[in-house]
């Protein structure tokens, strides 16, 4: 589902993410390349360019669809407070995770799933 949030509500995201970004970020694959700071698109195409270059054949584009409409809370939250300590940040991302989403003009609560539209790609 789309959620479309509040103005104040996007800044907090946006330094929630600015905080968070640095502790995730290093463990994710170094060919990854969407939605993440200083990469693009554009950048994973020059690399798969290059691994042409250098003999390979195939490359790989993988989207897991549906992903963030399946997202566990519970497992995700386990998984962040690995990490993040803080309670009440914790709290406040359970929070953005169940906020709902309106379908035909009715906020429907949210179990799973994380939204999808709120922050730009940094």
């Amino acid at each position: 589902m789309l959620g479309i949030p509040t103005v104040t509500d996007r800044m907090l995201q946006q330094a929630i993410a600015q905080v968070l970004n640095p502790l995730f970020d290093p463990q994710f694959s170094e060919h990854s390349y969407d939605f993440r700071p200083k990469r693009r698109g554009h950048d994973a195409v020059r690399k798969a360019r290059a691994f042409m270059k250098e003999g390979y054949r195939f490359v790989v584009d993988l989207d897991l669809e549906k992903f963030f409409d399946r997202v566990n809370h519970d497992r995700l939250m386990m998984k962040i407070s690995e990490k993040v300590k803080d309670k009440k940040v914790l709290l406040l991302i359970r929070k953005y995770l169940q906020s709902g989403v309106m379908e035909n003009g009715l906020v429907k609560p949210t179990t799973e799933g994380a939204p999808q539209g709120g922050l730009c790609k940094a």
